[in-house]
């Protein structure tokens, strides 16, 4: 007798079909996929209050590079948690939350409105997530202290999950 042999497309179809509730977005350590792609693309934005960045700036520290936007209902509910994650890990983490494409008056009512604190950068020309490859919002990259990206991250994360903790403090 044969093994019988699914495609793989219906066997990733087969496995998700026993439940109509989405996958907790909060709960995957695979989520965390490794990045294969190289050195990361170059990054270098202007913050809120004028302030320009790089990815070099922060070598030697962990860096969670983050795309999102105001209008991005994902995004929105991922901010807290990413500000959670940068107050309990002090100064080992850097978090650049760069911008997709907005306004600085409105990036800055929105994080007023949110009592978020994080370092917000500007990306008015959309230049960066391009470069990155970014198709989704909210998506993240994991950097390591060697300025090598080491975590891709698609979609909305619980950054103060166990999972999520343990992805980055791997890397302190």
């Amino acid at each position: 007798m044969r093994p019988l042999r699914l495609p793989v497309l219906a066997v990733a179809v087969l496995a998700g079909a026993g439940s109509l509730a989405p996958a907790d977005p909060h709960a995957d350590p695979a989520r965390f996929a490794p990045w294969t792609r190289g050195a990361p693309p170059p990054l270098a934005l202007i913050d809120l209050a004028g302030r320009r960045h790089t990815l070099a700036d922060h070598r030697g520290k962990v860096v969670l590079v983050n795309f999102w936007a105001t209008w991005c209902e994902p995004c929105r509910d991922e901010m807290p948690s990413l500000a959670r994650l940068r107050a309990s890990l002090g100064g080992r983490l850097v978090v650049l939350a760069v911008n997709y494409g907005e306004s600085k008056p409105r990036v800055a009512d929105f994080l007023a409105r949110l009592g978020v604190d994080l370092p917000v950068l500007l990306d008015p020309n959309r230049e960066a997530p391009r470069a990155w490859r970014v198709r989704v919002l909210p998506t993240s990259f994991v950097v390591g202290p060697d300025g090598r990206v080491r975590y891709t991250v698609v979609g909305e994360v619980d950054w103060t999950s166990p999972e999520a903790l343990r992805a980055v403090r791997g890397l302190l």
